[in-house]
């Protein structure tokens, strides 16, 4: 009898997954071996462009998971694909304090986030191959990712903004206490020979900050997209595609981040409502709700699509409506504190 790793890999073809591998290492090695061979600070235009780019192919390659699997499952990829870039926007607004703080120059922004998105794309394919495969050998885990995205939802929707302190963080400590680093950056290098010694510059250290908050974001973005689906090609290529959009539209919204002030809100009612449609699928899945409850609450995925959709719509439009007004205050930052 087949594992359940081996089952839900086993839902998809291995071509299917061949085809998808080449047209992601094709986008990685255009953009850097073409566009990163010289370090440089993305303009709107091209962070525009880059971004349009990968909507349309993830847009493309959805059409492809409506002819290669069925309807159901290219919807189940679109609520998907929108729920993670979503909830990466709210994100981005800390690696812009993370580079701000530590004084990264715009032009070496791009590699940073380059190589961190690299290796987000490695850690979140180990963790949701973990957690489908969880999902299809015990059902009941749906009630325990459900109540985490319930949970983390009622927090952000009830939390005060707080500054982020990158210092404050474990990784900024853990790199700062284990690794040595030189005392000034040297270009987009991350590592460098001095007096015969290989150390690792600051800007390594920015890295590691980005890729281990990258991982905390995680623990809730692939239970929400674990909400949406237990397809595990669905779910990694819809966070892959939207992962890799992330570095253009960080210059996209760069400027724009901090006027999106009902994203929050919104993200935490997507997520409580995502923890809810988790924890009803499988009460009704195991028959723990009879017949009317049962249809009546069942909750489609064209209906999750619209209200995912719907909800961070109404923000973004009520953010433009009503903007916040400049209370003067900016992230904080120190370019020397890492010294």
């Amino acid at each position: 009898m087949a594992t359940g790793a081996t089952r839900v890999l086993m839902d998809t073809p291995v071509w299917a997954w061949g085809v998808f591998g080449a047209l992601i290492l094709t986008m990685i090695a255009v953009d850097l071996f073409l566009f990163e061979r010289r370090p440089h600070a993305r303009g709107l235009k091209e962070a525009a462009v880059w971004s349009v780019v990968w909507v349309a192919l993830a847009l493309a390659f959805n059409v492809g998971v409506y002819f290669l699997k069925d309807g159901e499952l290219a919807l189940q990829f679109t609520t998907a694909y929108l729920l993670e870039k979503s909830l990466s926007v709210d994100n981005l607004f800390i690696f812009l304090v993370i580079f701000r703080f530590f004084g990264v120059e715009e032009r070496y922004q791009p590699r940073v986030l380059f190589w961190g998105i690299l290796g987000a794309l490695v850690m979140r394919a180990i963790l949701i191959g973990a957690g489908v495969s969880l999902l299809h050998s015990f059902g009941w885990v749906m009630y325990i990712f459900g109540a985490i995205l319930i949970y983390t939802g009622v927090k952000l929707f009830v939390a005060k903004d707080e500054s982020y302190e990158p210092s404050q963080t474990l990784a900024y400590r853990l790199t700062r206490r284990y690794v040595r680093l030189t005392e000034q950056y040297h270009a987009e290098h991350f590592f460098v020979r001095e007096g015969g010694k290989l150390l690792a510059t600051p800007l390594f250290l920015v890295l590691v900050i980005v890729e281990t908050t990258d991982l905390v974001f995680a623990v809730d973005s692939i239970p929400a997209c674990l909400g949406v689906s237990q397809d595990l090609f669905i779910v990694y290529t819809s966070n892959v595609f939207a992962i890799l959009g992330l570095r253009a539209l960080y210059f996209v919204l760069a400027g724009l981040m901090g006027h999106l002030r009902f994203l929050k809100p919104a993200l935490a009612i997507v997520l409580a409502f995502i923890g809810v449609k988790m924890s009803l699928a499988e009460a009704i899945k195991g028959g723990l709700m009879a017949e009317p409850w049962s249809s009546r609450l069942h909750i489609s995925t064209g209906v999750s699509l619209a209200v995912v959709g719907g909800i961070l719509a109404s923000a973004v439009v009520a953010s433009l409506l009503y903007p916040k007004k400049d209370d003067g205050k900016k992230p904080q930052m120190n370019a020397d504190e890492h010294r």
